[in-house]
């Protein structure tokens, strides 16, 4: 018997041996030959679905955000208060990193190539505008309710968050090395994230003007 092919499967699998690739390796050092066997699949497939490498290498990077930016949508912050919605996007953002590490291997891969492919995928910047839009609304009810200071920018507010996660994380091993102390164990896991929700939350806290 013949075995019917599942495009969407042979995609899916193609895809998904693409993403391992692509992280381990980097985008010079994967090898389409490599994608195609452990994906089984022809490389004549590969090149029908995805087109050439850098096709390749792109899907995989707009999966990467797709799937990020879709973990922070159904958090659906909308329906909780300001200091609770914070709280969530950052151990959100940070618990991704954690569980995600290739992540941080695909971003340091595309910071090497300074964005050469993120520029090349215009639906990139359409997946951010409505997370700066949730993070604008969340610091605007804090500061209606003189819980969050008023001056701050989603954008440079974003960037913060997610520099507490990516720096520990991408540098855990230096630092465990240099520190003497195994920042990848799970109290110190527990303890970085709490730190970080405290340190934006610190920054965010609405503060009484001084009396003259």
């Amino acid at each position: 018997m013949v075995r019917k092919r599942n495009p969407e499967a042979t995609k899916q699998q193609i895809l998904n041996a693409a993403h391992e690739e692509f992280c381990e390796r980097g985008f010079d050092g994967a090898r389409v030959d490599s994608i195609a066997k452990n994906a089984e699949a022809n490389k004549r497939l590969i090149y029908h679905y995805f087109g050439n490498k850098e096709d390749l290498y792109r899907a995989v990077l707009a999966d990467a955000y797709r799937t990020i930016r879709q973990g922070e949508r159904e958090l659906s912050l909308e329906q909780y208060p300001p200091v609770e919605a914070m709280d969530r996007l950052v151990r959100f953002t940070f618990r991704h990193f954690y569980q995600n590490p290739w992540f941080l291997k695909l971003l340091t891969t595309e910071n090497l190539h300074n964005a050469r492919f993120l520029k090349t995928l215009p639906e990139i910047k359409d997946q951010h505008s409505p997370l700066v839009s949730q993070i604008r609304e969340i610091i605007q009810r804090g500061a209606a309710e003189k819980i969050f200071r008023n001056d701050v920018d989603p954008i440079q507010l974003y960037i913060s968050i997610a520099a507490l996660g990516y720096f520990y994380l991408a540098n855990a091993q230096t630092l465990s090395f240099i520190f003497d102390v195994d920042l990848l164990s799970l109290p110190n896991i527990q303890e970085r994230e709490a730190h970080a929700v405290t340190m934006v939350l610190d920054y965010l806290r609405y503060k009484q003007p001084s009396q003259a």
